[in-house]
């Protein structure tokens, strides 16, 4: 096999995708990655980086166009990274997705499934319900250049709001007229760093600037300017993150103007969303993906649902319509109070919602016995952690619906649920994202019998204080805050230890000396002080 060499130009054919939306080739047996290609054309194409496993290339010539082919209508069709298939009409772009679905689900989980289908958008423009801005070194708002963290200014974006896009330039004008600095990620000098914008189905938007900082100049111009140019703005936020890195948002909140969340419906239910609160940033999309779920489980009103990752109650409400009991589990302490307040807003009596992080609340509630009929998961990118699988699993629900973002964690997921009984036995796509590369999956798996051992699964609770779970914060709840805000590693001895100091109780002889005699390191004073920021911020003192 001949090796490709950089610069050179070869003929090949792209035959599908890659999981961020580029053309695939294959040349000498070698894997090239091209992008702004499309499936079925014919191509020169020229080696621009050779790599261990494979090469990535751009067009040169295309010999035969593809009628799928199109031409981007935005303006910054390859030059912002927001978007994959902006080259690609609407049907070959769902093709794309789905068929990363299927290669997931069948090359990573091992199954031998068919996606039944995608489910397009209806309306595949101006769908994002949440923005965030990225704010450059030298003023200018837009969107990040693909791999890069360089800024493109951006005036109006095809999948953002209107409201939302004129939110974003009002707060530019506002910079520039009084002067106002922006962040600078390489120097960690500058103010502004992020512009955050909300908007619900009646067209109300909330604003969160974000800033390195406490304060900036000219506050009440800066809600002046953003109502002005959004008469339907219903709260101007700042949010203070003096943190380096990519998190976008800090933990701590001023309004400027109006109120600091926002109410929208979902699914014929309504609820409360502050600035932070995850939500589907697909409003529409999100009900078929939730009725989708539904489907799935084919609730008959008798059932004990389980709701991992809950959120602040979103999937947990909609299924609570068609249960006799639901409860849900979600690790952000904010989320878990919208959660109750949208359950009694919406006057939901059968369900309950639980504060901890999955795999120890899904523990802890099958080493109590609960026995759901279905759970539901619906976990961040990175997918299941092997002991929340572990601990569904060992409570033996019927049925398990997993909703993913992420096709590859999911077939690594579903290939592990596999060595526990449980077998996917339907799969469908929904095109929460339109234009960009990403796709939301729903998959059933349905309790079966273990073909060649039975799995025995074990839980010790020694290590575990349960106590906290509806109201504080589990032990791996602070050691993440701790580390991420003061960058101290904490453990569960130190935190028992400035439980008690604080009069919040300790699941018994939870970290107490085996004797009298026995001596235990105790917390320095700068860990204690860590921890006991984490304790306020979780509202535990």
């Amino acid at each position: 096999m001949e090796a490709l060499e950089k610069g050179s130009v070869y003929t090949a054919v792209i035959d599908g995708y890659s999981s961020e939306g580029l053309g695939i080739a294959r040349v000498n047996g070698a894997v090239v990655f091209v992008p702004h290609a499309v499936r079925g054309e014919e191509i020169d194409l020229r080696i621009t980086k050779v790599m261990k496993t494979s090469c990535a290339g751009e067009i040169v010539k295309i010999h035969n166009p593809s009628p799928e082919r199109m031409e981007p209508e935005c303006p910054y069709a390859g030059k912002c990274g927001g978007c994959a298939y902006r080259h690609l009409t609407y049907p070959e772009e769902l093709w794309a997705k789905r068929q990363r679905v299927q290669d997931a689900l069948t090359r990573i989980g091992g199954l031998e499934l068919t996606v039944e289908e995608i489910l397009g958008a209806k309306n595949p423009e101006h769908y994002r319900n949440k923005s965030q801005y990225p704010v450059g070194a030298d003023g200018s708002i837009g969107f990040f250049q693909a791999r890069t963290h360089k800024v493109v200014p951006i005036r109006r974006c095809l999948i953002q709001t209107e409201a939302a896009d004129r939110t974003a330039q009002a707060v530019g004008e506002w910079m520039r007229r009084y002067k106002i600095s922006a962040y600078d990620e390489t120097t960690g000098k500058g103010l502004v760093r992020h512009v955050c914008v909300r908007v619900n189905r009646k067209g109300e938007s909330l604003c969160c600037v974000v800033v390195n900082g406490n304060k900036v100049p000219r506050e009440p111009e800066l809600a002046a300017y953003v109502t002005a140019a959004v008469p339907h703005t219903v709260g101007v936020l700042l949010n203070s993150n003096t943190r380096r890195g990519n998190v976008v948002l800090g933990d701590k909140y001023r309004t400027l103007f109006g109120r600091n969340y926002l109410m929208d419906t979902l699914c014929g239910l309504e609820f409360k969303l502050s600035m932070p609160s995850f939500y589907q940033v697909n409003r529409d999309q999100a009900e078929v993906l939730y009725g989708k779920a539904l489907e799935f489980a084919g609730l008959t009103g008798n059932e004990t649902v389980l709701d991992l990752y809950c959120g602040i109650g979103t999937i947990t409400l909609c299924l609570a319509k068609a249960a006799k009991r639901v409860i849900g589990a979600e690790i952000v302490p904010p989320a878990i109070r919208d959660a109750k307040e949208n359950a009694l807003r919406n006057h939901v009596e059968n369900a309950e919602f639980f504060c901890g992080d999955a795999a120890d609340i899904a523990a802890k509630l099958e080493s109590d016995g609960l026995r759901p009929d279905v759970v539901t998961v619906d976990p961040p990118r990175k997918g299941l952690a092997p002991e929340v699988i572990a601990s569904v699993a060992a409570m033996g629900p019927e049925k398990v619906v997993y909703v993913s973002c992420d096709p590859a964690t999911l077939g690594r997921d579903v290939k592990i649920f596999r060595e526990f009984g449980y077998e996917a036995k339907r799969a469908a796509a929904v095109d929460m994202f339109p234009g960009t590369a990403h796709v939301e999956t729903v998959v059933l798996l349905s309790k079966g019998k273990v073909d060649s051992k039975k799995i025995r699964v074990e839980f010790s609770l020694e290590d575990m204080d349960m106590s906290e779970f509806q109201d504080g914060a589990t032990y791996t709840q602070i050691k993440d805050y701790v580390l991420e805000h003061s960058g101290l590693k904490v453990s569960n001895l130190y935190i028992s230890q400035i439980k008690r100091k604080c009069g919040i109780e300790v699941g018994k002889n939870y970290n107490l000396p085996k004797s009298e005699d026995s001596r235990q390191p105790q917390c320095p004073p700068e860990k204690e002080k860590a921890i006991r920021e984490a304790f306020k911020y979780f509202g535990m003192i």
